[in-house]
């Protein structure tokens, strides 16, 4: 019994230590476009909110003063990778593969 619990705190220690690991996809996905969680439901300025994190719990805010601006503020809809844009521009998309269109 004592293995068993000496097994079970090294792998809780492994999950805290190890960065990005054990984390909820949602933050993951909030870091992954360098986005900073709040506790709040809304964001202070200069951020925008961006989705969750923690699991819904919290709201994933990205600084609007970077070049990292959502697609829909900058005129264009996000659409999934299969399909063809006639336009592509720069803007941020909920999910990773997605990208964002000004005409398709």
């Amino acid at each position: 019994m004592k293995l068993f619990f000496c097994l079970m705190a090294l792998l809780f220690f492994l999950l805290q230590a190890v960065p990005g690991l054990g984390l909820p996809t949602d933050t993951l996905r909030c870091l992954g476009y360098h986005g900073f969680c709040f506790h709040s439901k809304s964001c202070p300025e200069p951020f925008a909110a961006f989705g969750t994190c923690s699991r819904r719990q919290k709201t994933c805010c990205i600084d609007t003063t970077s070049n990292f601006h959502t697609c829909q503020d900058e005129g264009g809809h996000c659409v999934p990778p299969e399909i063809k844009c006639l336009q592509e521009q720069v803007g941020l998309c909920p999910y990773r593969e997605w990208k964002c269109c000004t005409e398709l």
